[in-house]
């Protein structure tokens, strides 16, 4: 059992300010001293990146639909004790985290508190993650345009689900120093404390996209000015220390945290429950790397235009025994020296289409060693990028697709069976995933589809060197996954490296 500080940042629904008053709770604590572990609960990749600008340390997901229910905690205390493990912020000021733990972990919410897979409840939703972690709850309430109303509003979610605690209420757009008067005295017969109020700023808007927010990773230097603003607006309106209360009330966690060293010696044991992807993979029946040979060298698409990456997945990688090399499609001239495999994962690439166009040395470069088998996975931005056009602009041409932006939003999890052999995934593996564009590739596929979903459709590419599909996968839910790809990477080496 370990002592873990945390709280959960829920909202009634979706723009109620969940996103800014958990960026600013998570920028106010790291300003006074204490190691913050921010957390979203989730697929998205976006809101990370801002509590990653807030924290000085990656933001995390927890999503039970993409990694299974056991994984949820213990991977909220895998990244709070690599948050406090990087001394950032005045770090190592005591608390909690003077053992190598984060001093608290902050998690955001998604949507409304109960909203969950669509025809599934409230399985991957806020109030599901909550019970798994055992936090307790601070529920966001947009007050625009309400006053005693809103005590029925928190008076139906406190009492919606038993096993829940809503420990605190955070009023956001507030109007004036009456109306948050108003609001305290409509919620005073809760016993439900009110953590603090937060004024309309417009100063603190954030641009949106097709997809919500744009990326932290785009804007850095717009970010690095917004989050004093946001930080100054918390420690006027919330009260910190009554936060930090609640949040030291959560019970211990029996969960061990989660490692990608475990993880991927686990799913390498003999004898073992190994996954589907584990029978036959790249490499097998190849001789072995010989000792002290160069470690696989796995070149990571990043920069601005490839936003979208989970950080498991990278220590997975190296967990592998892999060198992860990130490197900018929008200035690298070529891959990283030693290329051995390829991961292109989600962003934005239809916002730099111009740029990544102009880029063609990196484009002529992928696509030859990508002919020549190096191995390729590649996620939503990655496949747009890898295809032969997007909206019109040449891209890699590795694969004979042409992708445009269109406005229809495809959105939602996914069921799906992978139809053959890829680096990442074997043949007849079971998985989960997440969706989430506004473009189409066409065609969706070739001779060999990499998938077929739920409902019967056929999508992706597959090939023994390639994976690309629409599919967001967590390789924490898929064990095994990264020494796959490490595996192929050695195998496909050339033999003159």
């Amino acid at each position: 059992m370990v002592s873990l500080p945390r709280v959960v940042i829920a909202a009634t629904r979706s723009g109620d300010g969940k996103t800014t008053v958990a960026t600013g709770v998570m920028a106010a604590l790291r300003a006074s001293g204490l190691r913050v572990s921010p957390h979203k609960v989730g697929p998205d990749y976006i809101d990370p990146s801002y509590h990653a600008a807030a924290c000085g340390v990656p933001g995390r997901n927890l999503d039970p639909w993409l990694v299974g229910e056991d994984l949820v905690a213990p991977l909220l205390r895998h990244g709070a004790a690599k948050a406090g493990a990087a001394r950032v912020g005045g770090a190592g000021a005591g608390g909690a985290g003077a053992g190598g733990g984060a001093d608290v972990a902050v998690i955001e919410g998604v949507m409304g508190l109960f909203d969950g897979a669509a025809g599934r409840g409230d399985f991957a939703s806020t109030a599901h993650v909550a019970r798994l972690t055992g936090s307790p709850v601070i529920l966001v309430v947009g007050a625009a345009g309400t006053s005693r109303s809103i005590a029925a509003t928190v008076h139906g979610f406190a009492g919606w689900d038993p096993q829940l605690r809503l420990a605190g209420v955070v009023l956001n757009q507030v109007s004036s120093d009456r109306h948050e008067a108003l609001l305290r005295e409509a919620l005073a017969p809760l016993n439900i404390p009110v953590v603090g109020a937060l004024r309309r700023d417009e100063a603190l808007h954030t641009p949106s996209r097709h997809l919500g927010l744009v990326p932290a990773g785009e804007r850095p230097a717009s970010v690095d000015a917004w989050l004093p603003q946001l930080r100054a607006l918390v420690q006027r309106g919330l009260d910190l220390d009554l936060l930090m209360r609640i949040a030291r009330s959560a019970p211990d966690l029996a969960a061990e945290p989660w490692s990608a060293e475990q993880a991927e010696l686990r799913s390498a044991e003999p004898g073992s429950a190994a996954p589907p992807m584990a029978a036959a993979r790249p490499g097998d029946g190849q001789p072995p790397t010989p000792r002290g040979a160069r470690p696989a060298r796995v070149a990571v698409a990043a920069g601005p235009a490839f936003t979208f990456r989970y950080a498991e997945h990278d220590e997975l990688l190296a967990a592998a025994g892999a060198e992860v090399v990130p490197f900018d499609p929008l200035a690298a001239g070529k891959l990283p020296d030693g290329t051995d495999a390829l991961v292109a994962g989600g962003g934005f690439p239809q916002v730099h289409a111009d740029a990544l166009a102009a880029n063609t040395a990196l484009l002529d470069d992928v696509r030859g060693r990508a002919a020549a088998g190096m191995p390729v996975v590649a996620e939503c931005a990655g496949l747009l990028w890898l295809g032969e056009s997007l909206d019109g602009r040449k891209q890699c041409g590795v694969l004979p697709a042409r992708a445009r932006m269109t406005a229809k939003l495809t959105l939602g999890y996914r069921e799906a069976t992978v139809l053959h052999d890829t680096p990442l995934l074997a043949a007849g593996t079971q998985v989960r995933a997440h969706e989430f564009h506004r473009t189409v590739s066409e065609p969706a596929h070739g001779e060999h589809p990499a998938c077929q979903l739920a409902d019967g459709t056929e999508t992706g590419w597959a090939a023994p060197g390639m994976l690309a599909s629409y599919l967001h996968l967590h390789w924490a839910g898929l064990p095994g996954a990264a020494d796959r790809l490490v595996q192929a990477a050695l195998a496909r080496r050339p033999a003159a490296r």
